[in-house]
């Protein structure tokens, strides 16, 4: 089936999945360092494999497990999550191996039979709780509903102490380094922390809910294994911590101005703005959606305290771009952050009102009035927006008790 080959993860598990290089989208979100579909096989009396990969990638992905074994001698498949890139060839894996069983979630029998039309007797509902043997080592399944969707479920491999997660502390990234300690800390970091506000930051009460559980549960998780990127296995502490101070959202002395411009003129009013944070000792991230992709401004609003946003008004509207990024941001649903608007017209002015609305509708409370600016800012205008950005500053430092 090619020369892809299985990796060995323990004496029992092989990671028999695909690696994405090329991928550069993901619904919206913008995969720079691409990503992996990763698909365990579990060698026990009965031979199990959990979670499959995207449909382009079955052929890579059978040729790894043809590599240990004939897929045909699969006995069990677990579907952890059901969407897409993890069932794409599921269907047709299916048709291949016909298994005894397949498991998933409840929830996600539900979807798995709205995907691909199953017949009700395909899958086997499984809940928290609810394990299943697999001769000499046993799997334990929990449910973690909308994390991040509504079928979502994770398994644990009580001989090998492996937590199959499915989304939960991933990331996209194509590697070939299989493991956390093989990768820079500072990729980690980057790529966990991008995941984590594109994906999971509406779901941030269940992520709490999630290291509360796990935290009840105890079980002995030496190697935590996500559907995209690497396996943690040095730093798992790290990451469930990391995941956790990121779903509460706390305050902070960071503010994210992000503006668009047509002929400068917002620009020069986020340049005063920022040098008006700074001079409170507020740490300034300034975006132009020229060079700032939505997913890149997501990332940055995840620990900040405060979001300005500026745009030009074009046929009585705010510009294209802001209108998508905030769009965009809006279904993210980031918390506990105070705002501000400004930005330049040349005859009516409507963006700014556009922008406080879309402000308003994610509850983000504007700090200071809007500043709008007619055409080119003057001396005064780049004054007054240095006073917003110190009045923001000071609103923020009084917000987090500084």
């Amino acid at each position: 089936m090619g020369s892809y080959t299985a990796e060995k993860i323990t004496d029992k598990v092989y990671w028999v999945g695909a690696i994405d290089w090329g991928v550069r989208d993901f619904h919206g979100y913008l995969t720079s360092r691409g990503s992996t579909y990763n698909a365990f096989l579990v060698i026990d009396e009965k031979v199990t494999l959990i979670d499959t990969v995207k449909k382009p990638f079955e052929k890579e992905m059978l040729a790894r497990i043809s590599s240990v074994i004939a897929p045909e001698k699969i006995d069990y498949i677990i579907s952890n999550h059901s969407e897409m890139d993890h069932t794409g060839c599921l269907p047709s894996v299916i048709e291949l191996v016909k298994p005894e069983k397949v498991f998933a979630s409840t929830m996600g029998k539900k979807a798995l039979a709205s995907h691909f039309f199953f017949d009700d007797d395909v899958i086997t509902a499984v809940g928290s709780g609810d394990s299943i043997s697999l001769g000499k080592s046993s799997i334990t399944f929990v449910e973690t509903r909308m994390l991040h969707w509504p079928d979502s479920m994770v398994s644990y491999l009580d001989t090998e102490k492996m937590m199959f997660s499915q989304d939960g502390f991933g990331m996209h990234l194509a590697s070939t380094e299989r493991y956390d300690d093989q990768l820079p800390s500072q990729v980690l970091l980057e790529e966990s922390e991008k995941y984590y506000a594109n994906i999971l930051l509406p779901f941030s009460p269940m992520v709490t809910g999630l290291i509360k559980k796990l935290a009840e549960l105890n079980l002995d998780i030496q190697l935590l294994c996500p559907d995209h990127g690497p396996i943690w296995r040095s730093d798992i502490g790290g990451i469930l911590q990391r995941w956790e101070k990121w779903a509460l959202q706390k305050c902070s002395l960071k503010a994210v101005v992000m503006y668009d411009t047509m002929w400068k003129s917002t620009g020069y009013l986020a340049d005063a703005i920022c040098d008006g944070l700074q001079s409170q000792g507020i740490s300034v991230r300034v975006m132009s959606l020229d060079s700032s992709h939505r997913s890149d401004v997501a990332t940055a609003v995840l620990d900040a305290g405060a979001l300005i946003v500026g745009s030009p008004t074009i046929n009585g509207q705010m510009f294209p771009r802001m209108a998508d990024v905030l769009t965009y941001l809006k279904g993210l649903k980031p918390k506990n952050l105070i705002g501000g608007v400004f930005g330049s017209y040349g005859w009516s002015g409507e963006a700014v009102r556009d922008v406080e609305q879309y402000l308003s509708d994610m509850k983000i409370p504007l700090a200071v009035p809007s500043l709008n600016v007619n055409y080119v800012p003057g001396e005064d205008d780049l004054l007054k927006a240095r006073e917003l950005g110190i009045a923001v500053g000071r609103e923020l430092k009084e917000k987090c008790g500084e």
